[in-house]
């Protein structure tokens, strides 16, 4: 898998942005997958630079890759309400185009995971998933012991997980659990594209790219995947052993204009 690694986290953001932009320029149909947290919002924020420059969004369809069970829908923490803060509120896309791994009242848990796995199928499947990373190397909310290929469903939240989030929550409010995509229904994602910041990452990154494929390290499923690209900032890749080696092959691939 192409392992960027950017000289900084802002220009981690921008070389980011310039695949999907690339991407959205090629298909205006595209279905893509949108990642919470704090690792993809400066490519959302290039994004919308992007669309005020000229790039038209109007056909995107977007499904969210993940949420918290049980808070209140307008709860200032979920992760909905964090992309529409930091993205969706001025992406030029209609909300019928804008989808959630939600429980609906009154649907039950295990038929509202179906039908949003048949919504995805609808779509005709995410042409480009956009993925940030735990510090435990979970994907989504799929942590570490998780099936590499479950589906979408109601997951427990680790205690690691719990801890890295509860900044974002009053005490005794952190959630305990989460709706999310499985490992299975990203890597059926068309392409994927997953950012990193930060020496908090290293050790999941370097399993993720150079380790063993284990259910322990979730994101090492993604070396199953044949269309991956990596964008880390120095810290992020510091554990890496083939550093060099990466940076030599994506110089190759753009020389041979095979990678923007």
């Amino acid at each position: 898998m192409p392992v960027v690694i950017c000289p900084d986290t802002s220009a981690l953001s921008e070389q980011a942005a310039a695949l999907v932009a690339g991407a959205i320029g090629a298909n205006p149909k595209l279905v893509l997958g949108l990642a919470a947290g704090a690792s993809p919002i400066g490519l959302y924020q290039a994004l919308l630079r992007r669309q005020a420059e000229g790039l038209d969004v109007s056909g995107v369809t977007l499904f969210g890759l993940d949420d918290y069970f049980g808070l209140a829908e307008d709860h200032p923490g979920r992760l909905r309400a964090s992309l529409q803060r930091h993205f969706l509120s001025g992406l030029d896309v209609s909300p019928a185009n804008i989808h959630w791994p939600d429980v609906p009242p009154q649907s039950g848990i295990a038929a509202a995971c179906a039908a949003y796995e048949r919504s995805i199928a609808l779509a005709g499947g995410i042409d480009l998933q956009i993925l940030g990373i735990g510090a435990n190397g979970h994907i989504a909310f799929n942590e570490p012991g998780s099936s590499l290929a479950c589906r979408t469903r109601l997951v427990h939240l680790s205690a690691a997980t719990r801890r890295a989030n509860a900044a974002s929550f009053a005490p005794g409010e952190t959630p305990e659990a989460a709706i999310t995509q499985g490992i299975g229904t990203i890597l059926q994602s068309r392409r994927i594209v997953l950012l990193a910041s930060g020496e908090s990452k290293a050790a999941a990154i370097a399993g993720a790219v150079e380790g063993p494929l284990t259910a322990m390290l979730p994101a090492s499923a993604l070396q199953l995947h044949p269309e991956v690209t990596l964008f880390l900032d120095p810290a992020a890749a510091s554990q890496l052993a083939r550093r060099d080696d990466y940076d030599a092959e994506i110089a190759l691939l753009r020389r041979h204009g095979l990678f923007v």
